[in-house]
C-alpha cells in the first residue's frame, strides 16, 4: 500500500466529530474565561452550587455504592475471570504494574495536598468541633478522601475496560463501547456519541483541575529557589508547556516510555517520603499519629461515607467529600482505561485487591509522612502553620515554608520539583494516549494512535488549565469544573458496571457450555 493510501485509510478511521467537538468546546470555554474572567467564574460558581449542594447525595451514594461493588466483584464468581486468555500470565511484574497504575491515576496534586490538606481541615469549623486536639481529626480526612472509595472508582472501571479489551477483544476503545452490552445498538448511534463526548469533556475538565491546583506550587518553588524575578502566573505557564513536552515525548514512545517514567516517578516519590521520615525529626509522631488516624478512619468509615450535613451547619461534605468524589470520577475517563490496558493476564480479584494494596497504600503513605511532618511541628508548638494559612490563605507559600523547615531545604525543593514533573508526565501521557484512542472509530488491541492525533490531544490538555490560571480562578471554582463535569459521568459509570456484569455472566456461561462439551 502506498503512503497516500495508508494516510487516507487512517484518516477515514478517525471520528472527526468526537475529535473536533471537545476541541471547539474547550477552546470556546478557554477564550470566554480569558475575556470575561469575573463573569465566567461567577457562572461556574452558580452551576457548582446546583450540582454540589442541591444534588450532593447523588455523589455520596455513588461513592459508597461502587466501593461495595468492588468488594463483591473481588470475592464473587467474577473474581477468578482472567483478563485475557485462560492461563495467560501478566506482562508486567507487580511492582512495574503498580507503579504504572499509581502514577497514571495520580498527578502532582498528591504532593500539594499531602503537605497542606490537614491545615485546611484544621481551620474548618466542622473538624474543629470534633475534638479539642487538632491532631485527632485533621489527619483522618485526608486518608478518607484519598483512599478506598476513590480508588474503587478506578479499579471497578479498570476491570470493565480490561474485560472489554482482553476478553471480548472489542476494537472501539471508548466509554460507549464498554456500555454496549446494556445499551446495545445505541452504542453506535446518538446515545453512544453523547456518552463519548461527555467522557472527553470530563477528561479535559479533570486535567484542568489538576494542572490548575498543583502547577502554581512548582512555580513558587522555581521563583524562590532560582531567584527569578517573574510572576508566578508566567512561570506556571512555562511549566505547563515544559510538562506538555515531556509527556508528549513519553506517549509517542508508547508503553515502554511510560513504564520507565513511572518507575522514575515512584522512586522519587518514596525517596522523598523516606527523607522526610528520617531527616525531618518527626519520625515518632509521623508513625504514631499515622497509625491512629488510619484506625480512626476505618472505625468511622460508614459514618464518614454517608455524612451529608442536611441542616447545612457547616457544608463540610459539600465543600470536600462531594468535590473529591467528583474529582476522581472525572479522572475515571483515562486512568481506568489505562489500568485495564496494562492488566492483561491478571484476574479481576488481582486487579482490584492489588490496586488497593499498591494504589491505596502508596497514597496513604504520602499523607501520613508528608502531612504528619508539619502536623507534628504544629502539635509540638515549634511552628504555627495554621496561623500562617489564616493570615493570607496562600497554600503555595505555606507549603514552601513547610519545606524550608527541613535541613538542607534547597535540595528538598529540587527533589519535590523533579517529583512533581515526573508525576505530571506519567499521568498525562496516559491521558493523552486515552484521548487519542477516542479519536478512532476502531483501534486494534495492539494498535497505537497516530502521532498527529496524539500531538493534538497533548496540546489540547493544557489549553483550559492555562485559561484558568490567567483568569485567576479561585480554588473553589477550579474544584467546580470537576463537580459539574462528573454529574453525567456518574450515570455512565453505573451503566458501564451493569454492562460488565451482564457481559461477564454471558462470558461465564459460554465457558461453562464449552467445558461441558
Amino acid at each position: 500500500m502506498s503512503k497516500d493510501a495508508k494516510k487516507n485509510a487512517v484518516s477515514g478511521r478517525i471520528d472527526w466529530m468526537i475529535t473536533l467537538v471537545p476541541f471547539i468546546l474547550i477552546m470556546g470555554l478557554a477564550v470566554y474565561l480569558l475575556i470575561f474572567p469575573e463573569q465566567g467564574n461567577d457562572v461556574i460558581s452558580q452551576i457548582r452550587f446546583f450540582f454540589g449542594d442541591s444534588l450532593g447525595a447523588y455523589y455520596i451514594v455513588i461513592g459508597l455504592g461502587i466501593f461495595i461493588i468492588s468488594l463483591c466483584l473481588s470475592f464473587s464468581k467474577y473474581g477468578d475471570i482472567v483478563l485475557g486468555a485462560y492461563g495467560e500470565k501478566p506482562k508486567y511484574s507487580f511492582f512495574t504494574w503498580g507503579s504504572m497504575m499509581f502514577t497514571c491515576g495520580l498527578a502532582a496534586d498528591i504532593l500539594f495536598y499531602s503537605f497542606a490538606e490537614w491545615v485546611m481541615y484544621a481551620t474548618n469549623p466542622h473538624v474543629s468541633q470534633m475534638g479539642d486536639d487538632i491532631t485527632e481529626w485533621a489527619g483522618v480526612f485526608p486518608l478518607f478522601h484519598w483512599s478506598f472509595i476513590p480508588w474503587s472508582f478506578y479499579l471497578v472501571l479498570a476491570v470493565a475496560f480490561g474485560f472489554m479489551l482482553h476478553c471480548r477483544k472489542r476494537t472501539r476503545q471508548r466509554y460507549s463501547e464498554a456500555c454496549r452490552p446494556f445499551i446495545g445498538k445505541h452504542a453506535d448511534g446518538l446515545l453512544g456519541r453523547v456518552i463519548d463526548l461527555f467522557a472527553l469533556f470530563a477528561l479535559l475538565a479533570g486535567t484542568a483541575t489538576t494542572f490548575s491546583v498543583a502547577t502554581p506550587l512548582m512555580a513558587e518553588i522555581i521563583v524562590s529557589f532560582f531567584g527569578i524575578n517573574i510572576s508566578r502566573t508566567v512561570v506556571t505557564i512555562i511549566i505547563l508547556l515544559i510538562t506538555c513536552a515531556v509527556y508528549t515525548y513519553a506517549v509517542i514512545h508508547g508503553f515502554k516510555g511510560i513504564s520507565v517514567l513511572a518507575k522514575v516517578c515512584i522512586y522519587l516519590f518514596f525517596g522523598l517520603q523516606l527523607a522526610f521520615l528520617l531527616i525531618g525529626g518527626q519520625c515518632r509522631f509521623i508513625i504514631e499519629n499515622g497509625i491512629e488516624s488510619l484506625g480512626k478512619m476505618v472505625q468511622n468509615f460508614i459514618g464518614l461515607s454517608t455524612y451529608m450535613d442536611p441542616a447545612r451547619t457547616n457544608s463540610f461534605p459539600q465543600d470536600w467529600t462531594i468535590y473529591y468524589w467528583a474529582y476522581w470520577m472525572v479522572w475515571c475517563i483515562a486512568a481506568p482505561f489505562f489500568i485495564g490496558n496494562i492488566s492483561r493476564g491478571r484476574t479481576i480479584k488481582q486487579v482490584i485487591l492489588g490496586g488497593y494494596v499498591f494504589g491505596v497504600g502508596s497514597t496513604i503513605s504520602s499523607f501520613i509522612v508528608l502531612g504528619n511532618y508539619s502536623l507534628g511541628m504544629q502539635s509540638a508548638g515549634t511552628a504555627d502553620f495554621i496561623s500562617m494559612y489564616e493570615a493570607d490563605g496562600d497554600l503555595y507559600n505555606l507549603i514552601f515554608n513547610i519545606i524550608k523547615t527541613m535541613p538542607g531545604s534547597g535540595a528538598f525543593l529540587l527533589l519535590i520539583l523533579l517529583c512533581m514533573i515526573a508525576f505530571y508526565a506519567t499521568s498525562f501521557d496516559s491521558i493523552a494516549y486515552t484521548a487519542a484512542c477516542y479519536s478512532y472509530k476502531k483501534l486494534g488491541e495492539d494498535e497505537k494512535p497516530g502521532i498527529a492525533i496524539t500531538l493534538l490531544w497533548c496540546l489540547l490538555l493544557i489549553v483550559l488549565p492555562i485559561a484558568l490560571v490567567f483568569s485567576e480562578s479561585s480554588m473553589n471554582n477550579i474544584q467546580s469544573v470537576s463537580i459539574i463535569s462528573a454529574f453525567p459521568i456518574g450515570i455512565i459509570m453505573i451503566v458501564m458496571i451493569l454492562s460488565f456484569v451482564k457481559d461477564a455472566n454471558k462470558y461465564l456461561e459460554e465457558k461453562k457450555d464449552k467445558n461441558d462439551r
